[in-house]
Order: C-alpha cells, then sequence, then structure tokens
C-alpha cells in the first residue's frame, strides 16, 4: 500500500508560485460542529507548515497538525501529526499558481494511546493577493493513514475526497 501511494503522489506531484531561497510559511485553521438529536460535537483542528524552496518550483519543509474533538457524553480526544512535505508549484499567471503538496508523517491520537503514518496528496490553488502573501483553496486529495491503539484494533484508512472538502488556508512567501 505503501509503494502505492508513494507512486500514485509521484504521478499527481508533477502539477504557488515557489522562488528559489525564500521561505513559506503557511497553514489552514478549521472548525465544525454538528447535532444529531441530543449529541453534539466539536471539531477544531490548526494544520501550520513551514518549508524552504530550495529550487524553482520546489519547496519542502514540516507540517503539523493540532486538532481536538469534543463529543458531548464521550469527553475530549486531541490528535497530533507531524511530518514534512514536498511541493512542486506551477505558476499560471502572476496572480494564481497550482500547486500539489505530497505530505508523510507520524500521529498520535489521544484516544486509547492510538500511534501511526499519515500520506497525503492534495492539489490545491494559490491566489497571491500582494507581495507573496496569498490565499489557498484545497477541494480534497488522496489520504492515508493508520492507527494502532493498545485496546482497539488497528485501523486503516484510504480516502478519495476530490470535490467532497473545501480547505481555505494563507502562506506568505519570504525572500531570504
Amino acid at each position: 500500500m505503501k509503494k502505492f501511494l508513494l507512486g500514485v503522489a509521484l504521478l499527481v506531484a508533477t502539477i504557488s508560485s515557489a522562488q528559489k531561497g525564500s521561505m513559506l510559511v503557511g497553514g489552514n485553521v478549521g472548525f465544525s460542529s454538528e447535532k444529531i438529536g441530543e449529541s453534539k460535537s466539536t471539531n477544531f483542528e490548526f494544520s501550520p507548515k513551514v518549508g524552504y524552496q530550495f529550487a524553482d518550483h520546489w519547496t519542502a519543509g514540516v507540517e503539523g497538525t493540532i486538532a481536538t474533538l469534543d463529543v458531548k457524553g464521550f469527553g475530549k480526544t486531541e490528535n497530533y501529526k507531524i511530518g514534512g512535505f514536498v511541493r512542486y508549484s506551477t505558476p499560471l499567471s502572476e496572480t494564481f499558481s497550482f500547486y500539489t503538496d505530497l505530505g508523510a508523517g507520524y500521529q498520535n491520537s489521544s484516544l486509547n494511546n492510538a500511534k501511526g503514518m499519515y500520506a497525503s496528496v492534495t492539489p490545491a490553488l494559490f491566489i497571491n493577493m500582494k507581495r507573496g502573501f496569498g490565499l489557498n483553496f484545497s477541494i480534497g486529495g488522496i489520504n492515508y493513514d493508520n492507527l494502532d491503539g493498545k485496546n482497539d484494533p488497528r485501523q486503516e484508512r484510504f480516502g478519495f475526497d476530490f470535490g467532497k472538502t473545501l480547505n481555505i488556508g494563507i502562506s506568505k512567501n519570504f525572500e531570504l
């Protein structure tokens, strides 16, 4: 499965205006709330990203996620991810760029102290608002993750969710 994901990622990752020698700082913030009958859940997620643009169009760096899920009557679960990413970007104009991120790393969930790995391929659009500051838009991607808890069976998920999600984030390119 891991070899398959790497192969797919390399094929897809051939499509933000990266300039050699600059620093990329960005991320996403998410919140959701759901109520079904008497049950209510809230989810908060913060996903920062820092990278170095080592060649024209190519960026490598670190990414992370801090997420909490609070379900009324069941308690609060905290999830963490830390890993690396590689981005290939193609400018479409001065304002628009298309990029694809390939990310992979370690994840941990406070529910039964579960640990595992994740991998994702996410194509997105960067809109340059002014001087390298802009908005990132994605509508899903390809995701794989696994978690193995102390008293729970191993969980593995593979997702292909284009068009099912909408992520909006910000980023800034700093000239070094």
